[in-house]
């Protein structure tokens, strides 16, 4: 054990130099870090919400409106099965959590079960004289939940990561629930309208009489929708017709830019090759007609088609300032909610407290520090100052690895560092106490460093090991600030080891070899 290949001291210095570089932009300001040179690391620490500050939001999702939606969808079909099937038929609509349909000939009710059976294979009927209800099984309707709760965890990961912030938290809690913590955020009530904003764009004909504004009579086929505030302070309404023409699901990007005449901020959209033929087949058998923008069951804008518009791409113009067209692009990229979200919890957390946090955290890590060198370099002398040297060391590569990784430090992950301060010296004091075993047993210096290193290597590894399983089993079932601890707590085992293991024992056999003592100081 005190002999030491060339490749072990060159991975030994190797390492702890690239712990020194890559932990040295924490000490510096962010300023001067993005100065620095390409070839030098930049990346500091991310810090998680209690130590820098920003939002704290549960969010539940509106699964009923969901339900509504598919109901909805479902009523267009059976409509068009039943014209298909020349089915004479009244009263189709929504009832409820049912899907309603009478059918006017009794001698038909059989056929027409048969056909709209089909429509679905997660669909469960009724039937009460010439009357067809028509709802989703329990099943059905639990993998609806679960689906429309995936995809609302992906599309706030999609409109978070586009706002630039770095480590959010989002987690799904219970069956409706989702857990959304942001560090670093300036602009709270701006995240809020992004998150809670559903976002679901279509494209719909204007119906010939949306000029009447009478509100009281709405054709078959056709609704009356809210138009944007124009700054007239007059609310207007639209008519238009309730077949979607187009779905913002096929748009592939959104991005906001400046009409060329105009001057104002448009959004310009692109669909994809789907979407792109389904808009030029639409404008061109449209021509001179309007067509209404819908985002969240209000009519954006409703321009006249002048010319089919065949290259898939077009513009959203409706008295945007700047702020709202570059939110208005990020929400269309980042893709449409399938449902509402309320929020049910919402804590701000200032970057004063953080800073508190940090402080003291510092604080207790140096402390713990002071008391573990005074500790080692009373009770083990000259072998207790070079597992100081070691320890020191450590905190660097912690950091470093921190930063390579970008893993969150939260208040947490600062105590599973001040937990390593104590464990990385504990095999050094496994190994040194070892090796007065075998020097009061007589053994001669070298024989002693041989043996103690030897024989604690075993005990060391096995501790550390089952230490580190706890920590990956608290990383994999934990979340939150608990994964900040296991992060923390798992990188300073790994580096405990090393510095242990291979640093004390570089120095320690270093020193040997130039002195070659007849008793050791320890």
């Amino acid at each position: 054990m005190v002999y030491f290949a060339k490749w072990k001291i060159v991975l030994v210095i190797a390492t702890c130099a690239l712990g020194f570089v890559f932990s040295i932009p924490n000490f510096l300001d962010q300023k001067i870090t993005d100065k620095l040179p390409d070839w030098l690391p930049h990346k500091q620490v991310s810090l998680g919400l209690d130590l820098q500050g920003g939002s704290h939001l549960l969010l539940e999702v509106g699964f009923s409106a969901v339900v509504r939606e598919q109901l909805e969808s479902l009523v267009d079909t059976m409509r068009v099965e039943l014209r298909k099937g020349k089915f004479r038929y009244t009263g189709l609509g929504v009832d409820g959590q049912n899907a309603k349909v009478t059918i006017r000939k009794m001698e038909q009710v059989e056929d027409a079960l048969s056909v709209l059976k089909g429509i679905d294979p997660g669909l469960e009927t009724e039937v009460t004289g010439n009357t067809i209800r028509i709802s989703f099984t329990e099943k059905s309707l639990n993998e609806r939940r679960t689906a429309a709760l995936s995809q609302s965890l992906e599309i706030i990961r999609r409109r978070v990561d586009e706002t630039g912030v770095r480590e959010p938290t989002i987690q799904r809690q219970g069956d409706n629930r989702i857990l959304l913590q942001v560090p670093g955020v300036d602009d709270p009530e701006r995240l809020k309208q992004l998150i809670g904003k559903t976002a679901k764009m279509t494209f719909h004909l204007v119906h010939a009489q949306s000029g009447a504004q009478n509100l009281s009579r709405t054709p078959p086929g056709a609704k009356w929708l809210p138009h944007a505030d124009d700054g007239s302070g007059e609310k207007q309404y639209v008519l238009i017709r309730k077949r979607i023409m187009v779905s913002g699901e096929d748009l592939v990007d959104s991005q906001p830019s400046t009409d060329g005449q105009t001057g104002e901020p448009v959004v310009s959209f692109r669909f994809n090759a789907r979407g792109g033929k389904k808009f030029g087949t639409v404008t061109a058998a449209n021509v001179n007609s309007p067509f209404a923008i819908v985002l969240d069951g209000t009519v954006i804008s409703a321009p006249v088609i002048r010319e089919p518009i065949l290259g898939g791409s077009g513009q959203i113009s409706g008295n945007f300032s700047f702020r709202e067209a570059t939110d208005l692009a990020l929400l269309l990229r980042a893709g449409a909610l399938p449902a509402p979200l309320s929020i049910l919890e919402e804590r701000t957390v200032g970057p004063g407290l953080g800073q508190d946090s940090i402080d003291a955290g510092k604080f207790a890590s140096i402390v713990g520090m002071i008391l573990v060198i005074i500790f080692m370099g009373t009770a083990y002398g000259l072998f207790g100052l070079m597992a100081d040297v070691a320890l020191m060391v450590n905190m660097f590569l912690i950091l470093g690895a921190l930063s390579i990784l970008q893993a969150t430090l939260t208040l947490p992950g600062i105590a599973g560092i001040v937990l390593t301060i104590g464990m990385a010296v504990d095999a050094n004091v496994l190994i040194f106490e070892r090796i007065r075993e075998e020097v009061r047993a007589g053994r001669t210096p070298i024989s002693a460093i041989d043996a103690g290193y030897g024989r604690a290597l075993t005990t060391i590894v096995d501790a550390n090991v089952t230490t580190l399983i706890a920590a990956i089993l608290l990383y994999i079932f934990g979340s939150g600030p608990i994964r900040g601890f296991a992060v923390t707590l798992a990188i300073g085992i790994v580096t405990s080891m090393f510095t242990a293991i291979m640093l004390t024992r570089l120095l320690v056999v270093t020193w040997l070899r130039r002195n070659r003592p007849s008793a050791l100081p320890i």
